[in-house]
């Protein structure tokens, strides 16, 4: 399975200005490149390469950069590609998906450049990298990063790495092929049913509130709201400041909920459920002042993230229907709108049965774990001979 390790650059300020300029001139000719693409129809990236490989030498850019720059425009298109015909950029017609359409792929300054062995070589000991740049090949260029993640790179480094500068601060994200382990047979599912009130909820009693987490993405943007009506320079540099500090904390909290669960599934010997919620936001229709809170529910990487960590343990995963697991009795299956009384209340109408909604949903999705399991595993009876 592959696996991303993000490590920060340390360079010194000439080193610092090298890389900068780089990413300005290697974005500034992808933006040429996407011009040429769109306008002669976005070829392959053969008949791409001839149109634009000699200027982008002529510019100053070295063989394999000018390759790179290439081929992630290519790239570009198909994701966008891809998004049009997945509905992401809107209906056929929309305002949204016609300015996506009506002009080339742009790509910021410091967008992420492809680097790949022959323009980047690690010292692992040294903890230095020795990169290509338009000023030349700078060397020494220190990084650092946590122990597990160099322990990670020196054995499982394979492929490209990506250079990006973030907020006036230099990444390297390397690419890790690490061994998959074999999923073993799980004997039994915890159901996860995901939530906003409540992040988390498993069949084993573990709950995840989303109280904390809420709190700060109010205060957030209630702050976001007074900056940008105050509109003063210092205003727009906090809010600068700022940016992605609701993302960072967000990913930190799936990350040890993502954990938690994935922890407890392994040492119990069982497998996950999780809920198949693609398409939620485009079904569910709720008041305009409840859609902030809709579109900022990250449930979407808190699945990628129990997903990456299960596989990386072998722990098995399979997707459920959510359809009507917060209606059904988890102890006799009895289905009735009523049976959900308010958000955390579950009253099954035709047994008695009274507890908490979420539990009631995870027990459901435990269940639904084990018939997906049972039904897509290959085989067991022997071959006949």
């Amino acid at each position: 399975m592959k696996i991303v390790a993000q490590v920060k650059l340390v360079p010194e300020a000439g080193q610092a200005a090298a890389l900068r300029s780089t990413l300005r001139t290697v974005n500034e000719a992808a933006c040429w490149v996407s011009a040429v693409a769109f306008e002669r129809g976005v070829p392959r990236e053969y008949e791409l390469r001839k149109h634009t490989y000699a200027v982008l030498k002529a510019r100053g850019l070295g063989a394999q950069a000018a390759q790179h720059v290439i081929k992630k425009t290519r790239d570009a298109y198909t994701t966008l590609r891809a998004n049009i015909r997945a509905g992401n950029l809107g209906r056929p017609g929309s305002k949204r998906r016609i300015k996506a359409e009506s002009k080339p792929v742009a790509f910021r300054t410091g967008a992420a450049q492809p680097y790949d062995d022959r323009c980047l070589s690690w010292q692992y000991d040294q903890r230095t990298v020795s990169i290509w740049t338009t000023a030349g090949r700078l060397k020494n260029v220190r990084f650092a990063c946590s122990p597990g993640a160099l322990t990670m790179l020196r054995g499982h480094r394979k492929g490209e790495s990506d250079l990006i500068e973030r907020d006036g601060v230099f990444y390297l994200i390397a690419v890790c092929d690490i061994p998959e382990p074999e999923a073993y047979e799980p004997a039994g599912f915890v159901g996860v049913d995901l939530g906003i009130v409540n992040i988390a909820t498993t069949s084993t009693g573990y709950r995840a509130a989303g109280r904390g987490l809420n709190r700060h993405r109010k205060r957030q943007l209630d702050l976001r709201k007074k900056l940008q009506a105050k509109g003063t320079k210092s205003a727009k540099r906090l809010l600068k400041k700022r940016s992605r500090k609701e993302a960072r904390h967000t990913a930190n909290v799936n990350h040890i909920v993502s954990k938690k669960i994935v922890t407890t599934a392994e040492r119990t010997g069982r497998g996950i459920a999780l809920e198949d919620l693609t398409g939620i936001r485009d079904r569910v229709r709720h008041r305009k002042d409840q859609r902030t809170t809709l579109h900022s529910w990250s449930f979407h990487q808190l699945g990628q993230y129990i997903a990456y960590k299960a596989k990386r343990a072998g722990v098995p995963l399979v997707y459920v229907d959510p359809a009507y697991t917060s209606q059904q009795c988890s102890q006799y299956g009895h289905i009735d709108r009523k049976n959900r009384v308010d958000q955390a209340t579950f009253a099954c109408r035709s047994c008695g049965t009274l507890m908490h909604a979420d539990d009631n949903a995870s027990h459901n999705l435990a269940r639904k774990g084990e018939t997906v399991w049972t039904a897509g595993r290959e085989s067991r009876v022997p071959a006949t001979p």
